[in-house]
């Protein structure tokens, strides 16, 4: 009886989790579409300036209206979001590689080499990571690459300890003492049996590490230091609506802030569904 009601209970939490994963997938299915195709079927140059047609409010012509000169919102928003999402990908990437190798070093040595990495790591994890990036940047001029060398460089800590974490875990296996026994040197069974291991925490830690990396940037981009202001990215044109929005008009503001929301909601939606499926223990906690 008691596992009758547990599995009524359930069922709809199962159904509504189902659903949010369907909305999440329909949700970065059209944002890869839209920066795919959006930007070669439109065939227009979004740094046209049409100072006749600045401010125009959301309009059949102008889904998402204009901004303070003229430009159309909607394709500088998709241009934006390509650009945000080219810096999450490729940041959210090279921080997992980075921690990784530095968590996978560090479990499968143990001793000091464990002590002196995690201190390391403790020590880069007392700099918040937004003053940290600051500094990074601004040893390069604007541009793409330095905003992600200075998001990769941030945010591979987590992914160090997770990865560390899970090693340990693997060492204890039968298989890996019998490669031991065998006589494997300790880099062969950290590249042969251990990091494989870890490879699907890794690949989810970096997917839950791309909406992270689009928010970084974005603030980056917000405070001037990251892309160069005519570069269209989502923190740019949030930046450059602040005024727009003080004089009462809301679109230049409300559609970038959406394409930074949505999106990354969505990521982080589908990335807790395969943290649900890699812990099936922790599936049935959230069941209950």
């Amino acid at each position: 009886m008691a596992d009758l009601a547990w599995r009524t209970a359930a069922a709809p939490r199962r159904s509504t989790r189902a659903w949010r994963v369907r909305g999440s997938a329909v949700v970065v299915g059209l944002v890869i579409l839209a920066v795919l195709v959006v930007p070669p079927l439109a065939n227009l140059d979004e740094q046209a300036v049409d100072l006749g047609a600045k401010l125009q409010a959301p309009s059949l012509a102008h889904p998402f209206g204009t901004d303070d000169v003229g430009r159309d919102l909607l394709l500088r928003c998709v241009y934006g979001l390509r650009v945000s999402l080219l810096v999450g990908v490729v940041a959210a990437v090279v921080a997992t590689v980075i921690g990784t190798a530095v968590g996978a070093v560090a479990a499968a040595f143990g001793g000091w080499a464990d002590r002196v990495v995690m201190r390391l790591v403790d020590l880069f994890s007392s700099v918040p990571h937004l003053l940290l990036g600051i500094f990074i940047v601004a040893m390069f001029r604007p541009g793409v690459w330095p905003v992600v060398i200075s998001v990769g460089l941030t945010h591979w800590l987590s992914t160090a300890r997770i990865v560390r974490a899970e090693v340990l875990s693997l060492r204890s296996r039968p298989y890996v003492d019998a490669a031991i026994s065998g006589g494997a040197s300790r880099w062969r069974v950290t590249v042969r049996h251990l990091v494989p291991g870890v490879l699907p925490q890794a690949g989810l830690a970096a997917v839950l590490m791309v909406p992270h990396a689009i928010w970084h940037e974005s603030a980056l981009s917000f405070l001037g230091l990251g892309l160069p202001t005519h570069q269209a990215s989502l923190g740019t044109l949030v930046q450059s609506a602040r005024g727009s929005l003080l004089a009462g008009d809301w679109w230049p503001t409300l559609f970038p802030g959406l394409f930074i929301i949505v999106p990354t909601l969505a990521i982080a939606g589908l990335a807790g569904a395969w943290r649900e499926r890699l812990n099936p223990r922790r599936r049935s906690e959230l069941m209950l």
